[in-house]
């Protein structure tokens, strides 16, 4: 429980990888708010997990699970997040973990096409709930680190397509923002002994992904079946959580504030597998 006391927030944890961080860090013992939209105002795939799920997970695991309904493209909504978090906290906050994304059927239903063959609002549709979001959440939890001023943590979940292209140019492009987003809010939060950083898992068994994999609804450049291999042979969704731990659970963390690390490169550094057991390889 080396995480118990400690506060987190995780966005976008209802499944994938949020739900996977969330679920680590409430093993590890934090009190962990977990966020995602209102079922009410979306549609719901009775086939993949809901943030009640994590919330009781995390619970079970000997953490504290705190389900809040936030819709990340209100920022209203984000900042009463944050309220609530300052409130029954004491102003505390450790850690937030930048991570929903609500564009991946996007992204499958525009992979067979070339930038100019979509609409301009697919830029938005990739890069509102993500990149912005990423943005103004971290707003909001920088004037809590920085009014305590007792350090803290901040983990943007990035993708190796902010390096090399994948899937589509807005997608590209938002990931190597979310990369520079970490790069510069480091530069203004290190005199805080705030750690920002961007984390790059591999490919990840999300429950989505690999629905739409076995669908053969992504067009890559990568042959389906190759595709499907190459997903399901990738990290679960806790294999980048173990990372997040491990982070936060080391003193020096902040000699890596502003870096992109990859899951795979942490789990060397740090001596930890995946939950299946499997040491997993950098891409």
């Amino acid at each position: 429980m080396s995480l118990k006391g400690k506060v987190a927030v995780v966005t976008g944890a209802s499944r994938g990888i949020g739900r996977g961080i969330a679920l680590q860090l409430g093993e590890a013992g934090a009190k962990v708010y977990v966020t995602g939209r209102d079922p009410k105002n979306r549609h719901v795939d009775p086939e993949l997990p809901t943030l009640e799920k994590t919330a009781k997970e995390i619970t079970e695991r000997g953490g504290q699970g705190v389900l809040v309904y936030v819709d990340q493209s209100d920022d209203s909504q984000v900042n009463a997040l944050f309220e609530k978090v300052a409130s029954e906290n004491n102003g505390r906050l450790d850690i937030l973990v930048n991570n929903a994304f609500s564009a991946v059927y996007v992204i499958a239903e525009n992979s067979a096409k070339k930038f100019w063959e979509t609409e301009p609002s697919l830029w938005d549709e990739l890069n509102n709930v993500g990149l912005r979001g990423y943005y103004v959440t971290s707003l909001y939890a920088a004037r809590l680190f920085v009014k305590n001023n007792s350090g803290g943590l901040i983990v943007n979940v990035s993708s190796r397509g902010g390096s090399s292209y994948l899937f589509n140019v807005p997608y590209g492009v938002g990931k190597a923002a979310v990369d520079r987003l970490a790069a510069d809010t480091a530069h203004e939060l290190k005199p805080y002994k705030v750690t920002v950083v961007s984390l790059v898992p591999g490919a990840v068994r999300t429950e989505l992904v690999i629905k739409l994999v076995d669908e053969e609804k992504f067009h890559t450049e990568l042959p389906p079946e190759e595709l499907k291999k190459h997903f399901h042979n990738g990290e679960t969704i806790e294999f980048p959580g173990k990372a997040v731990v491990a982070l936060a659970t080391d003193p020096k963390v902040l000699e890596k504030t502003g870096k992109i690390l990859k899951t795979a490169d942490l789990g060397k550094e740090y001596g930890f597998k995946d939950i299946d057991g499997r040491e997993i390889p950098t891409y």
